[in-house]
């Protein structure tokens, strides 16, 4: 049928988009209702009901002391807190917010379809599309209470008004690409590393002028400038967030490491287990309150997260610093799962057979597809260096599966190009024949 529909109207642009966009609403919606979140848990629960109820973006409430958020970015959190304005119940809330991300998944199939088209031919773009709107992760991403969904959305529409300006470097392109490089800046920590790498990107091989990148630096600047403002009079720090301290021990825990848990390592609910806290751990006194860390002798002032962060960015160094190979080795190890797939997940049903085979082969065609494109042009050695720079950076940390939906669509980009040189062969072949 869906064959069907996409011949009938193929000449038609919107009538592709249409398709596009029908049939990810009609995927998403069953397992919205079936599958979906029905509440808001864990650090979304405690910064948005406190965004409600105080007025403020709090993480920690220790007694009657307010620890301002400095630990999770903040776009998700507002990004929850509009809807709180249409005074739903519980529950109805909760399913206009997984409405709304079943839109925004939506429209980025369509922003990944037209990303395709700067490079394929339509047919190859609308039919990638519809592998990238069909796969497991990405279907049951919009039923959960979290930022994927927003960050997939945003990461393939900056990729996009990217090669838009690389193409014809209009003042509205520029201007929308960096209020939005700004409010990524806002929503995912690694992103800073990707914005930089992108406008150095296009200096140095697109010749876009000094003039026009100081200017997109400027206004992605005054985007997050207010939450840096906040941030600066509060901690008297310029920064967005501290996490990267605790996010690396995670990532780099000697359990972790001898085990092969590219996940990280989680605090066990019984915190006396000798094998996993050592001596400096138990030093700060550390218990599990709502399923969040907390350290005792880590003093509960303004400071707390800076602290906080700084004990674990040291601890990380140490463990590190004391098996340099193995942790080597153990990074490696984590690009191949980032790369493919984790063959230790505690996720449930990772390893059923819809899931993983596609991701798995994608991961695997993907591969020949950056040996065959990385000479082709700039755009593509664009998105080779984006894909391993996020690559690189995950596994300088730890790797959710949730994670692998920022690689995935490239991935898929980069494994039409090997589909397009067996493609080649074949046909060259036939005519020989």
């Amino acid at each position: 049928m869906l064959l069907k529909i996409y011949h009938q109207l193929k000449n038609r642009e919107t009538g592709t988009i249409i398709t596009l966009i029908l049939l990810s609403v009609f995927l998403r919606i069953p397992v919205v209702l079936i599958y979906g979140d029905t509440s808001l848990d864990h650090e979304w629960k405690h910064l948005v009901q406190n965004l409600i109820v105080h007025g403020q973006l709090v993480y920690e409430n220790f007694d009657d002391f307010l620890l301002p958020n400095l630990w999770m970015p903040p776009l998700y959190a507002y990004y929850l807190y509009i809807f709180s304005f249409f005074g739903l119940e519980d529950q109805n809330y909760i399913l206009l917010v997984l409405l709304s991300q079943i839109f925004l998944s939506s429209i980025s199939i369509v922003i990944f379809y037209k990303i395709n088209k700067l490079f394929f031919t339509k047919k190859m773009s609308f039919y990638s599309s519809v592998l990238f709107s069909v796969i497991p992760l990405h279907v049951y991403a919009s039923s959960q209470i979290s930022s994927i969904t927003l960050q997939v959305f945003s990461y393939l529409l900056f990729i996009y008004l990217f090669f838009k300006i690389c193409r014809r470097q209009k003042k509205v392109l520029i201007f929308t690409f960096s209020i939005l490089a700004g409010l990524i800046l806002l929503l995912r920590s690694e992103f800073q590393a990707i914005f930089i790498l992108s406008i150095i990107y296009l200096f140095i091989f697109f010749k876009v002028s000094i003039k026009k990148i100081l200017f997109i630096l400027l206004i992605s600047a005054i985007t997050i400038s207010p939450y840096m403002i906040r941030n600066y009079l509060i901690f008297e720090k310029i920064t967005l967030a501290e996490t990267f301290g605790y996010n690396l021990w995670k990532g780099n825990h000697p359990h972790a490491m001898k085990n092969s848990l590219v996940e990280g390592y989680e605090f066990p609910k019984d915190l006396s287990e000798e094998t996993v806290l050592d001596e400096n751990m138990r030093k700060q006194s550390p218990k599990l309150i709502d399923g969040f860390i907390i350290l005792e002798a880590i003093p509960r002032d303004i400071n707390y997260r800076l602290n906080f962060n700084n004990f674990f960015l040291e601890q990380a160094i140490y463990n590190i610093s004391k098996e340099p190979v193995s942790y080597l080795i153990f990074f490696f190890k984590k690009v191949l799962s980032f790369l493919l797939i984790d063959i230790k997940s505690s996720s449930p049903n990772y390893y059923n057979p819809l899931h993983y085979l596609p991701i798995l082969i994608l991961g695997i065609t993907s591969l020949f597809g950056i040996a065959l494109s990385s000479k082709k042009s700039r755009e593509l050695n664009y998105l080779i260096m984006i894909l391993f720079a996020f690559v690189f950076i995950f596994s300088t940390v730890s790797i959710l599966p949730r994670y692998k939906l920022i690689i995935l669509p490239l991935q898929i980009i980069f494994t039409n190009i090997f589909i397009e040189r067996v493609k080649k062969i074949y046909d060259k072949k036939s005519k020989i024949k």
